[in-house]
């Protein structure tokens, strides 16, 4: 079973477009509404592969109300815990060609009570869980340490923890020996305090994380492929992809079918590029079935190609 923990989750609209222009009046060719967040799109596709997911999220308003009952419909325990302020709305435009616009709201701010109490519910549901997977941004009210904390308490209670999460809540975090970090490559650029411009870059500070306590860096590198750094070593892998339709949810994705598949080695991050060519291959943020999947697309090695450049991949 993963639980996963989502501070800042969202209800995802999204409009496909024929074109986007500034003060035009447009309409879509199609639309729908997901839920998001990065910890539910990780529940979504844990729950798309068949396994048990538990999705742990602040929920306020209507939009909460929706959130969690389109959670319900995609097979997901939705662990909801109720905030004065309303869950955020996002919005994804689409042109044709895969061009995509956000506009993602701030999001409401967290009280120090509704803080504690999003806490013991991670607490409670813990118990039974292979991984924790702490995902995305902190909302208005929770500090950068409140990631730090949720890794100490995973660790105390022998659970496994993945963090995908940016800026000062990553730096923090990494004094408590998170499992598995899953930066992109801008998060890992930030991370380090410098540009990255190949992959050779990357694996150097995906090396500097491990070196500042994460035990094993996932990194996304967009279209040029994914690297794992662990004690037994460096990985990268790269697959096929025959046309990108959108990359909204892609490393949630990624992160579902690597601690899917484990969480470590070769076939963990075979697994997480098979999971991430397929979600960018689907509309909006939807999340990829088995029958997605197409392992045969992706090659990975421990031949990492370390000239590789990164300039002008999308992170």
């Amino acid at each position: 079973m993963i639980l996963t923990v989502t501070p800042n989750p969202s209800l995802d609209r999204t409009y496909e477009l024929p074109g986007l222009t500034r003060g035009a009046v447009l309409r879509a060719t199609a639309d729908r509404v997901d839920p998001g967040g990065k910890g539910v799109n990780v529940s979504r596709a844990v729950a798309a592969a068949g396994h048990r997911t538990v999705a742990v999220a602040p929920l306020g308003g209507p939009e909460g109300a929706l959130l969690a009952r389109l959670l319900g419909e995609h097979g997901i325990e939705a662990a909801g815990v109720p905030i004065v302020g309303s869950t955020r709305v996002n919005i994804t435009l689409v042109e044709p060609g895969g061009t995509l616009t956000k506009v993602n709201a701030a999001g409401p701010e967290i009280a120090p009570a509704e803080a504690e109490r999003l806490l013991d519910t991670v607490r409670a549901r813990s118990a039974g869980a292979d991984w924790i997977a702490c995902c995305g941004s902190l909302p208005r009210g929770l500090p950068p340490q409140w990631y730090a904390e949720m890794v100490a308490h995973s660790h105390r209670a022998g659970v496994r923890i993945a963090l995908d999460t940016s800026g000062a809540a990553l730096v923090a975090a990494l004094r408590e020996r998170p499992d598995v970090v899953k930066p992109n490559t801008q998060e890992l650029a930030e991370a380090v305090g410098r540009p990255l411009a190949t992959v050779g870059d990357a694996l150097k500070a995906a090396r500097e994380l491990c070196e500042l306590g994460a035990r094993s860096v996932l990194a996304s590198l967009g279209a040029v492929g994914q690297l794992l750094v662990e004690p037994s070593g460096a990985y990268f892998a790269v697959a096929r992809v025959d046309a990108v339709r959108s990359d909204v949810g892609a490393g949630d994705a990624s992160l579902a079918g690597f601690l899917s598949a484990g969480g470590t080695g070769r076939a963990a991050l075979s697994a997480a590029v098979a999971h991430g060519a397929a979600a960018v291959q689907l509309p909006g943020s939807s999340m990829p079935t088995p029958a997605d999947l197409d392992p045969s697309s992706v090659v990975t090695t421990r031949d990492i190609p370390m000239d590789l450049a990164l300039m002008g991949q999308a992170p």
